[in-house]
């Protein structure tokens, strides 16, 4: 029987849903390294997307690194409105994360296969393109050529998550100096801790737990 689950979202009137730049540019201090921004918080308001845009433009100007999780939900928005608004951000963006299906929602022309997107998406300056796949891992294309890493294989028990996992795992090894393959490891493997575990964040390991995968099964640590 396979796994089903529904996501219910209360974001209208919500404080996310009145985020303007004014509230988050002051956060943009020197020393920042990393911008993350995901496609939900422009989907909750107009001042929210404008918010979400300023930060991205002000970040790119000053040397900070930009990610975008496109992170698409049918529920908060239409495709055409999150191209809408994600076009902008994709034009200062350095990372891009998307799932495969999400591709088509920051290119021009929606229609394209996976390959043509990304090479699309890399000429229009974006640094890093990460495909997220699953259960089947996922790969990292630059101008240098593609690195894929496969999922770790673990009993899930909750899926929700692991999206969120996977990029906190992937910017943590980007803030650390590692290399692509050494990001798409820590990556996994922080995906693998949540879903092999109920609720959203409270399996996500810290730093020093990141090799518990590696231990002979059964291992408890205490």
């Amino acid at each position: 029987m396979g796994t089903l689950t529904r996501v219910s979202y209360y974001r209208a009137g919500s404080a996310g849903s009145a985020l303007s730049p004014a509230d988050v540019l002051p956060a943009l201090a020197p020393g920042s390294r990393i911008l993350h921004l995901t496609g939900i918080t422009p989907a909750l308001s107009p001042s929210a997307a404008e918010a979400a845009l300023a930060a991205a433009t002000t970040a790119r100007e000053a040397g900070i690194t930009v990610c975008l999780d496109v992170n698409y939900r049918s529920r908060l928005w239409t495709a055409d409105r999150a191209r809408t608004a994600l076009r902008p951000l994709l034009a200062r963006t350095d990372l891009l994360i998307a799932s495969e299906d999400e591709l088509p929602l920051v290119l021009e022309r929606p229609g394209a296969g996976e390959s043509e997107a990304v090479r699309s998406i890399l000429a229009e300056g974006v640094g890093e393109v990460v495909v997220k796949r699953g259960a089947h891992g996922a790969t990292s294309f630059t101008a240098d050529g593609a690195t894929e890493r496969a999922a770790r294989q673990v009993d899930a028990v909750d899926l929700v998550g692991a999206g969120d996992a996977f990029v906190a795992g992937y910017l943590s090894g980007h803030l650390h100096g590692a290399d692509i393959p050494a990001r798409l490891h820590r990556a996994v493997t922080t995906a693998a801790f949540a879903v092999a575990n109920r609720g959203d964040w409270e399996g996500l390991p810290t730093q020093d737990e990141l090799g518990l995968f590696d231990q002979p099964d059964g291992t408890t640590i205490r």
